[in-house]
């Protein structure tokens, strides 16, 4: 009996010795990315001017950096809290763990190279080595023109700094652990001409982070990319209603296969018109995660090109009901 014992402790001891190894070798060996580039941009006039279109209008990052109002339509950010983040994404969402966006005014950033902003916003690393939850769309950055990358960090290094004091993120075990590996070296891609609107409408689509929110997840929480741009995605609401992500695949019945141009680009800037006014939101009322507002800001022709390129996505049947009040 007493060796059986020991032979079981001997087990265990060496199962537990692996574990110690495997998690050693997470902390030590990932994230594995090249180190920081060795940059330095030149603020100018124009590159300050596009970086402000993108931050707001295309990759919106001030969607996530800011306080959003969800008391009014589409959660417009909250006057005065522009980049100073705070705003928490939980498992009341479906989230493995406690995330919160970081303050990417000066006053948050001030500790970061050009090269380690750079690096964070296309991997997904920090300038002390620590792997950020994709949350952070890194991986749809990581696929941008240098250039735009380097006109968004000239822009949030000129906006108002806004002192705040934001928790750390935490991810839940094991996601903690596997959260390590997923970064990885950007690839990043010359944008195209204009001129060449499909390919153009490709980059921009991705820089907006489209299929995130317009295809729905796996059981295992990552985008499931059988059903990229269909729609389905689930949005909890703090009130338990339920917000669902359209389907904009040309699908004639469920996409967006019988709209024109026209409807398509006036479905955008009807909210960037001089008399909208942003209506209130009650609890229980139907509201939307997506930022109409921001987006409404995007040039005529840049959502010209997007129209283009989705309707040369595969369409997809794929009815969704919108919104589900809570219970």
């Amino acid at each position: 009996m007493n060796k059986i014992f020991k032979i079981a402790a001997y087990l265990l001891g060496a199962i537990v010795l692996l574990w110690i190894c495997g998690v050693a070798f997470l902390q030590f060996a990932f994230p594995k990315v090249d180190p920081a580039p060795e940059l330095t941009i030149e603020y100018t006039p124009d590159r300050i001017e596009n970086g402000a279109y993108l931050a707001n209008h295309v990759a919106v990052c001030m969607d996530c950096h800011s306080k959003r109002d969800f008391s009014l339509f589409s959660g417009p950010p909250t006057p005065g809290t522009l980049g100073a983040g705070g705003d928490r994404f939980d498992h009341s969402i479906g989230l493995p763990g406690v995330f919160y966006a970081k303050n990417i005014t000066p006053f948050g950033i001030s500790n970061y190279t050009d090269g380690e902003l750079f690096r964070l916003i296309t991997t997904g690393v920090t300038n002390d080595g620590r792997a950020m939850f994709p949350l952070m769309p890194y991986m749809y950055y990581g696929k941008m023109d240098p250039e735009d990358i380097y006109d968004i960090i000239a822009y949030i290094r000129s906006i108002p700094s806004v002192e705040t004091d934001i928790p750390d993120s935490k991810a839940d075990f094991p996601v903690n652990l596997i959260l390590r590996t997923m970064p990885q070296n950007a690839e990043m891609v010359t944008k195209p001409d204009p001129s060449d609107q499909i390919a153009y409408g490709g980059y921009l689509v991705n820089a907006s982070g489209c299929i995130e929110c317009h295809t729905r997840m796996t059981p295992q929480g990552v985008i499931n990319h059988e059903f990229a741009f269909s729609g389905g995605r689930d949005f909890p609401f703090p009130d338990g209603s339920l917000v669902t992500s359209s389907n904009i695949t040309p699908d004639a019945e469920t996409g967006i296969g019988n709209w024109t141009e026209e409807i398509f680009i006036q479905r955008f800037k009807q909210y960037a018109d001089s008399g909208y006014v942003i209506p209130k939101v009650n609890l229980g009322e139907f509201n939307s995660i997506m930022p109409w507002t921001m987006y409404a800001g995007m040039k005529e022709e840049d959502l010209k090109a997007i129209y283009a390129y989705l309707q040369t996505i595969p369409a997809m049947k794929n009815e969704v009901v919108r919104f589900t009040a809570a219970n």
